[in-house]
């Protein structure tokens, strides 16, 4: 099976979706299918290089829109080489380009990552009102004419289907998540406290995450300061890339809440680094106010740590039947809840949803599972 994965960006900073997709393509290579990616990045661009699957940038995109004059000649060319096509992410000229090129010869799938989450509407209105132009135009007809458009839960199917009219596609809930950790856990925590001095010895919840207002960090720096006190040993480490600036109002907030020197700024972490700060951590939070899947809480449970997040994350009722975290909702008083009802946990209590965390993992959120769905998408009937 070959099969072709289409998003507007690989780039490791636009979240979990580039690093789904990588993921994805790695179960397919070791399974013995075969998968590709084409992009609208720059070909320049020096993140391509951390990946080791067939990356074909067509860019740079323009316009804010990822338009590359590029990328439908070539996927008119190469389409043939593949059994079915996979488009990740809604909204931008690559979507676009592959139905107009595809949909009378080569079935593709959508994963919309989130996008269709009602959310968006009630956060941002005014581009709410350019993204039901462009439903009207372009986007719906995208989605109708799919094989199947994708979901990872049964809550993100749910959502998606209130923001716009019409909205009658082919849904289908498909296994997702990440790969196996690598292995050599002592090695990558060495590389993490070597990047990150100071941490070493520390007892410490993480947040693994772009620094965005939709994260939910500036309840998580409030939260921690509200619990602080009940815990004199607990640090909070931030590991994540500042995408809107909010940084530096964040940490003057912890500097007036008297918390700045238990919250460490570590900046994004990738490879051995990022795993060893999951590993070196006891629990991972995400008090998100909208998450399509939570691709880093699920990381986190592959290494055995439970993950304490909103109901907003939409793998929240998988989290609860499994007890694998725990989850309140994304508000200042849900994040106090998390973190307390983390904290008054006894050691055999948290040493049993350690456990669950990794149970819960293998059992709905192995990318192979996954891999093995989206081979079978396209499956000659």
């Amino acid at each position: 099976m070959r099969i072709l994965h289409v998003i507007a960006s690989m780039n490791p900073d636009d979240g979990g979706p580039p690093e789904a997709v990588y993921q994805m393509a790695l179960e397919a290579e070791r399974q013995g299918d075969r998968a590709e990616i084409v992009t609208a990045d720059d070909p320049k661009a020096s993140f391509l290089s951390r990946y080791e699957t067939p990356v074909h940038a067509m860019g740079p995109g323009r316009f804010g829109y990822g338009y590359s004059p590029h990328l439908r000649p070539w996927l008119r060319e190469n389409l043939g080489r593949f059994d079915g096509v996979v488009v990740h992410g809604m909204w931008l000229y690559h979507g676009q380009a592959l139905w107009s090129e595809a949909r009378k010869r080569t079935p593709y799938a959508i994963f919309p990552h989130g996008t269709l989450d009602p959310y968006f509407k009630q956060r941002y209105p005014a581009k709410h009102v350019k993204k039901w132009l462009h439903w009207k135009l372009v986007q719906y007809k995208i989605l109708r004419d799919a094989k199947y458009v994708l979901f990872t839960a049964e809550a993100e199917s749910e959502l998606a289907l209130q923001p716009f009219r019409p909205n009658k596609w082919n849904a289908l809930v498909v296994p997702f998540g990440t790969s196996e950790p690598p292995q050599d856990a002592e090695g990558q925590k060495e590389i993490f406290f070597a990047q990150c001095a100071g941490l070493q010895g520390r007892r410490f919840a993480l947040f693994l995450g772009r620094i965005h207002d939709k994260k939910g960090v500036d309840l998580l720096v409030q939260g921690f300061a509200k619990v602080a006190q009940e815990a004199p040993d607990l640090h909070l480490v931030i590991a994540g890339p500042d995408s809107e600036g909010l940084q530096t109002r964040l940490i003057l907030m912890a500097r007036e809440l008297g918390v700045a020197g238990r919250i460490h700024w570590v900046g994004m972490l990738a490879g051995a680094a990022k795993w060893g700060a999951i590993r070196a951590s006891e629990v991972f939070i995400l008090p998100s106010h909208q998450e399509n899947f939570g691709i880093a809480a699920v990381e986190a449970m592959a290494c055995e740590r439970p993950a304490l997040i909103t109901d907003k994350v939409n793998i929240w009722r998988e989290i609860v039947s499994d007890g694998a975290g725990l989850v309140a909702a994304d508000t200042l008083d849900g994040t106090v809840k998390l973190l307390r009802g983390w904290l008054h946990m006894s050691a055999e209590e948290k040493a049993r949803m350690r456990i669950a965390a990794r149970e819960s993992f293998l059992r709905r959120f192995s990318m192979n599972a996954c891999s093995r769905a989206l081979s079978g998408l396209f499956a000659k009937e």
